[in-house]
């Protein structure tokens, strides 16, 4: 039998593995399953794991071999490239802290105007544009800035080659700033750094330079390898010299792309529309997409029905590092899925059908980790629970606000559960699902028709929509606050030895003794405390001084006391009555 040498150079796709072998999808799926390996069909192997199914399948004539790494690559996708790869447009992320101008150095970049349109001023969710200087193409990735947008933002690195990180130059690095930092250096992004707001009132480049240094940024005139360019966003003020920086990185980094494979590519976005159906924002990273091509992203698939540029203009054909908006998906595809382009509709919903099975698969076997037992078993024990459905316009914003729900510390005692997640305006089914159960539905950035608000009034469900993510928590965060048991605080006031017991009936007793320690006073509670021994607790209800009403009692003075029992206490004499206070207070997360 002929010997086949497979070449890999970093890790290869199952289904690349399966063609390469001769063998069907289904089964090398099934074999990796049986190896305890859960995987789709675009998932990639690395190259020990591809040895192991290749021995466990037999293949005695199948040789697998490691290839010279030192081919260029595809910065997103890890993909090697061949010989005819081309160049293409950088993608560039802008990133920083909440505040800090990314989206109005992008409007006067575009000439567009969207801050004010922005629920608080803040991006919702990750925006694609292209944009094109001396003749080339720059695409753009407009990034959530907000502390609740970070699953999404840290998508937004994934999905780049440069990092643009906006530093106000008034205000300085802030937390979002290092967490752009640290997303930027983990996705091996190349990192360029506008220092924005130069026009303000108290704005310090140098020691905003310092600042970022002290992060692990070093500027090049400082000896470092990081570009810093000076900017008002709002002036347009150093935005040629910055568009300049970011195709230079570019050039250094070459960045290529095949064009002659099948297209394939990444969800950006994804949200649904009276009249079109799923509509879904991609970024082609290799070959070249056309309309009335099948493509498949995760358990979902179609047929790109329309096509549109990031202007909302008909595009017949999108290649690398170009973000555009189609129809046709049969289900919307989640955020960060990876999209191929297939020959036809029996292989796209045969792929489609594979990847779903997978992915039960592995969430059918995933480990539960301790603190998922923890859960269950407070679950179990009737601990709070507190239920939510979360509805939103686009699918990255509702992954966005599970997760910040999910970030809520509620110090173990109360669970969060997801009752459903969808996206789209909220309706019957979700008041339904509801129903009874003591469920919040939240709405994100979706309108509620008025029957279906009429309908929540009716069953008691409450509907909470929000155009602002922190506000949406904050509501979240109050609602589990008042599931919280509140605190009980305590405060000892005082001892008294008990010298004589001159009445006991079922509900009340009259007993006189002397104060040791503290005070005894009307309103207090006290616990009787026998040779140690904890027996009751009662409430004193009036005080008394040679037989005239007091207010109270002080160490060293005698005097009787009205105490009111639950049940009848047998009260003696030698009994001590340790009197304290207690309040509860509303706790807070």
């Amino acid at each position: 039998m002929e010997e086949k040498t497979i070449q890999i150079a970093g890790s290869i796709t199952v289904d690349e593995l399966a063609n390469a072998l001769g063998l069907s999808v289904t089964e090398l799926i099934g074999t990796l399953f049986k190896n305890g390996i859960v995987a789709t069909i675009n998932q990639r192997l690395d190259f020990e794991t591809a040895s192991i199914i290749i021995d466990e399948l037999g293949l005695e004539n199948v040789k697998l071999e490691k290839k010279n790494t030192s081919t260029k690559t595809s910065d997103i996708h890890n993909r090697e490239l061949s010989d005819k790869a081309v160049d293409r447009p950088p993608v560039v992320a802008v990133m920083g802290h909440v505040d800090h101008g990314k989206t109005t150095l992008l409007d006067t970049l575009l000439n567009k105007k969207t801050v004010e349109g922005e629920a608080g001023g803040i991006t919702q969710h990750i925006s694609a544009y292209q944009l094109n200087h001396d003749g080339r193409w720059i695409t753009f990735l407009d990034t959530p800035g907000h502390e609740a947008f970070a699953a999404i933002r840290q998508h937004g690195a994934m999905l780049t080659d440069i990092v643009v990180i906006v530093v106000a130059a008034d205000d300085g690095v802030k937390p979002q700033t290092v967490e752009a930092i640290n997303f930027a250096k983990s996705a091996n992004a190349k990192i360029i750094v506008a220092i924005n707001k130069i026009d303000r009132e108290g704005a310090d480049i140098d020691r905003t330079k310092a600042d970022l240094s002290n992060h692990g940024l070093q500027p090049e005139e400082w000896g470092g390898d990081i570009t810093m360019v000076p900017i008002s966003a709002k002036m347009n003020q150093n935005l040629d010299q910055l568009l300049d920086m970011i195709l230079l990185t570019a050039d250094i980094e070459e960045l290529k792309a095949d064009i002659d494979i099948p297209a394939e590519g990444l969800v950006i976005e994804s949200h649904m529309e009276t009249g079109k159906g799923s509509v879904v924002n991609l970024l082609v990273t290799g070959g070249e997409l056309k309309t009335g091509e099948f493509i498949v992203a995760g358990s979902t698939y179609g047929k790109v029905r329309t096509m549109l540029d990031w202007k909302g203009k008909p595009k017949g054909k999108a290649t690398p590092s170009v973000p555009v908006t189609v129809t046709g998906f049969k289900d919307l595809p989640n955020f960060g899925d990876r999209f191929v382009e297939v020959k036809d509709e029996k292989t796209a919903r045969k792929m489609a059908l594979l990847n779903a099975q997978a992915i039960a698969n592995e969430m059918a076997s995933a480990n539960v980790t301790g603190s998922d037992l923890l859960r269950m078993m407070n679950v179990a024990d009737n601990s709070k629970v507190f239920n939510v459905i979360v509805k939103g316009d686009v699918l990255g914003s509702v992954t966005s606000v599970v997760d910040s729900l999910k970030l809520i510390d509620t110090h173990g005692e109360i669970t969060l559960n997801i009752v459903s997640t969808g996206v789209g305006d909220i309706n019957e089914n979700d008041v339904y699902m509801a129903a009874g159960e003591n469920t919040v539905i939240y709405g994100f950035n979706v309108s509620v028709p008025i029957n279906i608000s009429k309908m929540a009034a009716r069953d008691g469900v409450p509907i909470r929509t929000y155009r602002v993510i922190y506000e949406l928590l904050d509501d979240a965060k109050h609602e589990m606050e008042n599931l919280l048991d509140a605190e009980i605080i305590e405060e000892d006031k005082g001892e008294m030895k008990v010298l004589g017991v001159f009445r006991t009936e079922k509900t009340s007793i009259i007993a006189g003794g002397e104060v040791l320690t503290g005070e005894a006073k009307a309103g207090y509670l006290a616990r009787v405390v026998r040779n140690k021994q904890f027996i009751a607790e009662v409430e004193v209800t009036s005080v008394q001084k040679e037989k005239m009403d007091v207010d109270s009692l002080v160490a060293g003075e005698t005097g009787g006391l009205a105490l009111k029992t639950a049940s009848k206490v047998d009260l003696q004499i030698g009994d001590r009555l340790k009197f304290f206070t207690r309040e509860t207070k509303k706790r807070t997360l």
